[in-house]
């Protein structure tokens, strides 16, 4: 008996049902432990009625199949008390149990034993015999140690279960979750393909109509020229066209630089000495690194973008202030928190021209490298300045940061790539 019980709790682990548990219980377990007769039911979840799902004995003849199957209420029956009250029962003869129910075969003696699982009656081991006093102590202790190990195994089966339900759930959440993914990304390209178009538009009507503007000076001047090229006032029409031609070329020049396709051509450069070459005056104060480190750009648009920075510093303290032009080496590392830029990881020399001006509130700030966005007056700028600075400096490798409050001055910071010595 002890050996069966053993080999029973060792099976436990591989039985992957809940249907293959009752009829190894029933079979391999109980029908060899000298009983003559095993039936096993499952309630239902509602609780209300039992049925015979596993068997050992008369009701077994061949294979896993149960001649005629009962169904029993809740408290009908012997069996059906069990299942109501959650306690074995043994009855010694059944000839006087008023409670009794005839199965295939009428008995004389009966034990029944419940199967609890978290607190409620999921089934009843049920084993008759045909003489009366068949079952005791011995045989109450037999069942309930098959019991014990069965509802425990009905414990890793539901683990199982739940185990297996949450995978599914994971795969299931994983798979909505690289749906939404996909059509996020999918919207994203959407809304960057319409922005890109409405950035394009504009961009296109902007430039039309400042380049018409030029061409009517040309145009116009030397319609007047034409008309009379002895005229006093011919020099002065030459000159105006001459004036607009040459800010025709400047902003073409700006627009490539603005789309990072102008040519440019680098070479080591020490901004220190271009930062120099400036001069200092009573409203501008350097303050130059020493030991900066070289960098590789095109002077001539790099002088440009000192011209710019500089001239807006200075319409920023119009009514007072002062610039501030500093340089220093810096390392950008993965993650740091001076990386204010998206750079990749290395040495760059940073330019910072800071002003004590009026300085630019949030939806201002997030406009200014906006192509042709000025505050200045109609006609005194194209509004390309901020922009070419990001260009160049992207064009070069490096990046641009702005800090601003109203009342309290701007900082633009860029980054460009340190040559190794």
């Amino acid at each position: 008996m002890l050996r069966t019980l053993n080999t029973f709790a060792v099976d436990l682990i591989q039985i992957p049902s809940i249907e293959d548990l009752f009829w190894y219980a029933a079979q391999n377990v109980v029908g060899r432990l000298n009983f003559v007769d095993c039936v096993i039911y499952q309630a239902d979840e509602e609780q209300t009625c039992l049925t015979q799902v596993a068997a050992w004995g008369e009701k077994n003849p061949f294979a896993r199949s149960i001649l005629n199957p009962l169904v029993i209420p809740f408290g009908r029956g012997i069996t059906g008390q069990v299942a109501a009250n959650g306690t074995a029962i043994i009855v010694d003869d059944l000839l006087r149990d008023l409670n009794y129910i005839p199965d295939t075969q009428p008995a004389r003696s009966e034990i029944c034993v419940p199967l609890i699982f978290r607190g409620r009656v999921v089934g009843v081991i049920d084993c008759e015999d045909p003489n009366p006093h068949a079952f005791g102590e011995e045989e109450l202790e037999i069942l309930s140690t098959v019991a014990a190990l069965t509802c425990a195994k009905l414990e890793l089966l539901a683990e199982t279960e739940r185990s297996t339900q949450r995978y599914r759930d994971l795969v299931a959440s994983h798979a909505q979750l690289s749906q939404e993914i996909s059509i996020r990304k999918a919207l994203e390209e959407k809304l960057f393909e319409a922005r890109r178009l409405e950035a394009i538009g504009k961009l296109t009507g902007r430039f039309a109509h400042e380049f018409n503007n030029l061409l009517t000076v040309v145009l116009g001047n030397l319609e007047f020229l034409g008309t009379d090229l002895k005229s006093p006032e011919a020099p002065l029409y030459l000159d105006e066209a001459k004036t607009a031609a040459d800010r025709s070329a400047r902003l073409m020049r700006d627009m490539l630089t603005y789309a990072q396709r102008t040519r440019l051509s680098p070479e080591v450069l020490d901004l220190n000495a271009l930062i120099a070459a400036l001069g200092q005056t009573e409203d501008i104060d350097l303050g130059l690194a020493t030991g900066l480190w070289q960098i590789k750009a095109d002077r001539e648009v790099m002088q440009s973008v000192l011209h710019h920075l500089v001239e807006n510093a200075k319409e920023a303290i119009a009514l007072g202030g002062t610039i501030h032009i500093s340089t220093q080496n810096v390392v950008h590392q993965i993650g740091a928190a001076q990386a204010a830029v998206d750079l990749l990881p290395g040495r760059y020399v940073r330019l910072c021209v800071t002003d004590t001006g009026v300085g630019m509130a949030p939806d201002l700030l997030q406009h200014i490298f906006d192509p042709f966005f000025t505050t200045k007056a109609v006609g005194t700028a194209t509004g390309l300045g901020l922009s070419i600075v990001r260009g160049f400096t992207q064009q070069s490798g490096g990046g641009v940061h702005v800090l601003s409050k109203p009342g309290l001055g701007t900082t633009i910071q860029l980054d460009f790539p340190a040559l190794v010595p």
